[in-house]
């Protein structure tokens, strides 16, 4: 499977996060899968790469042509592969494109538009893949509340929330993507009438 892992490109942030990120490309490797990213070196792009990278496993980055410019090098040297795109647009098209799933790892704001679009396509039928949120240390429990919190004021259906599975263990995750069987979410109930 080529799972698309999305994360923070921060270099800054707590040494819990990357190691469960590098445990995380770990553990698709030895389960047979590879990684689809945005390509960066640092935070949790970074990590799961490299974790990947100590299996020998593919892969794939995807990076837009301007993170080259200013002369700061921000990429992964060792992805077996590179797509390099124009714009950020792009880089989301070719992520959405060549994965069969998605993890959403800790990170900031283009994490959640990559998470927020991912499941804004897959809400409007655009794709019926797994989509799975790794909530290492509760970083996600807030975006689990607001969701809870659209539901119960009708912004969105409760339905939405069985687009996507939250987790606190990366094999459990994993064998979520795995068995997942798109004809177990009926997309047709997840949207507002």
């Amino acid at each position: 499977m080529k799972i698309c892992v999305y994360g923070a490109a921060s270099s800054l942030i707590d040494n819990e996060y990357i190691e469960a990120g590098k445990e995380l490309g770990r553990k698709m490797v030895e389960r047979g899968h590879e990684l689809v990213f945005g390509g960066g070196a640092n935070g949790m792009m970074g990590a799961v790469a490299k974790g990947v990278s100590e299996k020998s496993g593919y892969i794939l980055g995807i990076i837009p042509k301007f993170f080259k410019e200013g002369g700061e090098e921000v990429s992964y040297k060792n992805c077996t592969d590179y797509i390099f795109t124009e714009t950020m647009r792009e880089r989301k098209r070719g992520l959405e494109e060549n994965a069969n799933g998605f993890i959403i790892t800790p990170g900031g704001i283009g994490t959640l538009d990559e998470f927020f679009e991912i499941l804004t396509l897959k809400q409007l039928g655009r794709h019926n893949k797994p989509i799975a949120i790794y909530n290492i240390d509760g970083f996600f429990n807030e975006l689990n509340a607001m969701m809870d919190k659209s539901i119960e004021k009708e912004f969105i259906t409760k339905d939405c929330k069985e687009l996507y599975a939250m987790f606190n263990n990366a094999d459990e995750m994993l064998e979520y993507l795995e068995n997942y069987d798109e004809k177990d979410i009926d997309l047709s109930k997840v949207k507002i009438r």
